[in-house]
């Protein structure tokens, strides 16, 4: 069974940073593999933040506007996210997926959470003003 754990949120004021690290078991880094990282505000849907492919490509959401950096080291089975110029509007639990890419995917369809099967318990990230 894949195992998911997110660490590295926290509280901060806004323009500072955060790195997200999320410890991955039990999956395999096939070249379809998938992993993302999606986020939810009390009240509020949840939302795909960044993903990343098996060869290191990836993709973020529009509100990120350069501000986050995904990535992963495989051979520590861990995905980061690297967070800066925090905002008060990016407090939210964040959490990381992994899945698969499917054969007909588009960059869009890869931050959408059907396409994730496993997911971590997330961790909160507060940025106050």
């Amino acid at each position: 069974q894949v195992h998911l754990v997110e660490s590295g949120g926290g509280s901060v004021q806004a323009g500072g940073s955060l790195r997200l690290s999320c410890v991955v078991s039990e999956y395999t880094y096939d070249r379809d593999a998938l992993m993302g990282w999606f986020r939810q505000a009390p009240g509020k849907e949840r939302q795909g933040v960044a993903a990343i492919l098996s060869d290191d490509r990836t993709t973020y959401g529009d509100f990120v506007q350069g501000r986050f950096t995904v990535s992963q080291d495989k051979d520590k089975h861990t995905l980061y996210l690297q967070m800066n110029t925090l905002e008060p509007e990016d407090t939210a639990m964040y959490y990381c997926a992994a899945g698969r890419k499917p054969w007909n995917w588009g960059w869009s369809s890869l931050l959408q959470s059907p396409l994730y099967d496993y997911w971590g318990q997330g961790t909160q990230v507060t940025v106050s003003s």
